[in-house]
């Protein structure tokens, strides 16, 4: 009774996404940016700076230190000027470099200190500075070096190397962007860093538009106006981000001047990290639990390779460098599957206990082939949205396929098209067509579509053995022909039409996690219900051929 009952209240992607889902959003999460002076990056631009821009005949590196030690001092004053709390934090270390202290912009030892104050400021929201933090951090900053020319003069030089110093982390509260972040070193050239959250600047532009809406600890429950709501998620980009860091530069005590920033000596943003979710609430909290346990045991193997190149639409080959794998994980009580490609990765899990969340976590913009300026953040973003769309469409995929399905029963037996070909079958359990649908499978959701020669390549091996290229035009003509693939217009290039991902992921997977399981069920592994039911059967067909006379083959 109680299998029974699993059996019925088990709710498949396609559920949520045809009946079950209260509100799909798509919207940046976090966003970590890098603050760098582009003209201060080589030795030789240090002693510009020092010589030709500020007018000192000798570029000592005692002008550096004077020019920190204005800026701590500028922070000091502001803080108490202001009645600021200044908060001193202790280093994480990192656990690949023993002994180092690792850059960790929000650990939750600041957090816990830092987010009382945060919840003060948004009751008067009002945009302030809520606390000022200094650490301790390595950072790669320049450091001098004495020399002497050959008529005994002397002369320095700079190189960039990594050095603990003294970090400011400015915690903020916005009116636009809510919580947020502005961390500045206090050496030079002063790289720094910017936190904002997606999820919180889209909330209070929706209260802002008049929008009812439910949240989420971090994203959205549910909203009267959903296309409203997106459209809002969409209008978050470079410019928004700029606005934000000018409107602070403004506010803030700076180690670079107004003059600076005119010759040139300013910082650039460049993308560090970025958290691109999609957010699907369910109508019907209760059934979210047993719905991702199961989603879960479906994609333990989706961050091998070829899935990876299939989710992140960029081709993988034997040099590629970086880790493709799984990683399920526990977190409060919940099931986290972490998929990992390069440096980057995505994260699917069950969100407040109802809503599914697939959030794709960019560390490393080249890993989808996007520069690292602000300028590209709307490209990096769109890629993003692809990767989460196309994670959703496999797992839609893998649970979308019933033995009842009109276009199996087609597809099994040889039938007659429209205009009266014949359309030779595609049967189940045949090492070719086998072999067939796990090449297909691989191309799922590729965005470049597949030509003879690519979707032979991968049928041969699988099927590891001799495939010709004549085996492969007939393979494509009964495939076309059972309306499992679509020709693209005056191409040789093919795409899987929603039947021919149905059954590409059908056959693949029931041949994969039921039948070999069945077949290997009489070895001691299998369950003993399982080896006495096969013994059963066994034992009653041993017999029935007995008692019909037939001899045994031999």
């Amino acid at each position: 009774m109680a299998s029974r009952l699993v059996r019925e209240n088990a709710v498949t992607v396609n559920d949520v996404l045809d009946g079950r889902k209260l509100l799909e959003i798509d919207c940046v999460d976090r966003v970590y940016l890098t603050l760098s002076v582009p003209s201060l990056i080589v030795g030789g631009q240090v002693v510009s700076f020092l010589t030709a821009h500020e007018k000192n005949p000798i570029p000592s590196p005692a002008l550096l230190e004077r020019r920190g030690l204005a800026f701590r001092r500028a922070v000091v004053s502001f803080a108490q000027a202001n009645d600021i709390p200044v908060l001193s934090f202790a280093g994480k270390r990192d656990k690949g470099r023993p002994g180092v202290l690792a850059e960790s912009p929000w650990p939750e030892r600041k957090i816990d200190r830092v987010m009382p104050l945060m919840r003060e400021a948004a009751a008067t929201g009002r945009s302030q500075v809520v606390a000022i933090g200094v650490a301790q951090e390595y950072q790669r900053v320049f450091t001098g070096t004495k020399s002497q020319t050959p008529t005994g003069a002397v002369w320095f030089s700079y190189n960039r190397t990594e050095r603990r110093v003294t970090c400011y982390y400015f915690y903020v509260w916005d009116e636009g962007f809510g919580p947020a972040f502005i961390k500045i070193c206090a050496y030079f050239p002063y790289p720094g860093k910017i936190w904002v959250n997606g999820h919180e600047w889209a909330k209070r532009q929706a209260a802002r538009a008049g929008l009812a809406f439910k949240e989420l600890s971090n994203g959205f429950a549910s909203c009267d106006n959903p296309a409203a709501l997106q459209e809002i998620c969409d209008r978050l980009g470079p410019g928004q981000i700029r606005v934000f860091a000018e409107r602070w530069w403004a506010r803030l005590p700076l180690p670079f001047t107004s003059a600076d920033r005119q010759a040139g000596y300013w910082w650039d943003i460049s993308i560090r990290q970025v958290e691109v979710a999609k957010t699907i609430t369910f109508t019907a909290p209760r059934h979210s639990r047993a719905f991702f346990e199961a989603l879960a045991a479906d994609n333990l193997d989706i961050g091998r390779p070829d899935n990876m190149e299939i989710i992140f639409n960029r081709q993988i080959r034997s040099t590629t460098k970086g880790v493709f794998r799984t990683a399920v994980d526990r977190d409060n009580d919940g099931v986290v599957i972490n998929a990992f490609y390069r440096h980057s990765r995505i994260k699917t899990y069950l969100k407040d206990g109802r809503a599914l969340r697939i959030e794709t976590v960019i560390n490393d913009t080249y890993d989808i082939g996007v520069l690292r300026r602000i300028e590209h953040f709307d490209e990096l973003t769109a890629k993003a949205r692809d990767v989460n769309r196309r994670m959703l469409q496999t797992m839609r995929a893998g649970q979308d396929c019933v033995l009842a399905s009109p276009a199996i029963e087609r597809v099994a037996q040889p039938t007659l098209t429209e205009d009266g070909r014949r359309a030779p079958a595609l049967r189940f359990g045949e090492p070719r067509v086998m072999a067939l649908a796990g090449a297909l499978s691989l191309t799922l959701s590729g965005a470049c579509g597949l030509t003879n020669k690519s979707l032979r390549a991968l049928t041969a091996r699988l099927l590891e053995a001799d495939y010709s290229a004549s085996q492969m035009t007939y393979d494509l003509r009964r495939l076309r022909l059972n309306g499992l693939i679509s020709r693209i217009e005056h191409t040789h290039t093919y795409v899987l039409t929603p039947d021919g991902q149905r059954i590409a992921i059908f056959y693949t997977k029931l041949y994969n996690r039921l039948l070999r399981p069945l077949a290997a069920a009489d070895q001691p592994q299998a369950p003993p219900g399982l080896r006495q039911a096969l013994a059963a059967i066994d034992h009653h067909v041993d017999d029935y051929i007995t008692r019909a006379r037939l001899k045994p083959a031999t």
